[in-house]
């Protein structure tokens, strides 16, 4: 069975962000219920086989891998601050650019020089390191994201069931 209209515009747009509540509201399910929606939509064989399929031909595409983003996360990830300055009690020098590889220069964020009147001061910075790492960590698997539930004032959550979803005693 091929998918609804609404369905098809559902999984171009979970593409855009891979945000399921997002994804479902802007394909024209209710706002109100798109957080369940979305979620749900996922859910499905057919929905989550067509994700697949199209992230598939986007990677074709585009010709950018899963690997090549974890290698451009290791590069940064795993960068040394060493390899771009050397320090001692005498001072701080930065590596010439040019001797740097192409990697190496990959993982700088931003580099500035201020000139005033009384000196100045150079500005050296790498992209987030911890930030690279965890998104590592989280596409192997590493991290599991735990939801602790209580009830008022940090007690236990109480549990109510209709007559329909009694409990066997």
């Amino acid at each position: 069975m091929a998918l609804t209209a609404k369905q098809k515009a559902f999984v171009a747009e979970y593409l855009v962000d891979l945000n399921a509540t997002q994804a479902a509201i802007r394909a024209g399910y209710s706002a109100r219920n798109a957080d369940k929606i979305g979620p749900e939509l996922l859910g499905k064989t057919r929905v989550a086989e067509a994700i697949q399929e199209a992230m598939s031909k986007r990677e074709q595409r585009t010709e950018i891998t899963q690997d090549m983003v974890l290698r451009e996360l290791a590069k940064i990830g795993f960068s040394d601050m060493r390899t771009y300055t050397k320090w001692s009690n005498r001072g701080i020098a930065l590596i010439d650019s040019d001797s740097l590889a192409p990697e190496q220069s990959a993982c700088v964020a931003e580099v500035t020089q201020t000139i005033t009147e009384s000196g100045g001061s150079i500005k050296f910075k790498l992209h987030d390191k911890v930030s690279a790492l965890e998104k590592i960590g989280r596409h192997l698997g590493m991290f599991k994201d735990k939801v602790e539930l209580t009830g008022d004032d940090g007690g236990p959550l109480q549990v109510l069931f209709s007559d329909k979803m009694r409990p066997p005693e």
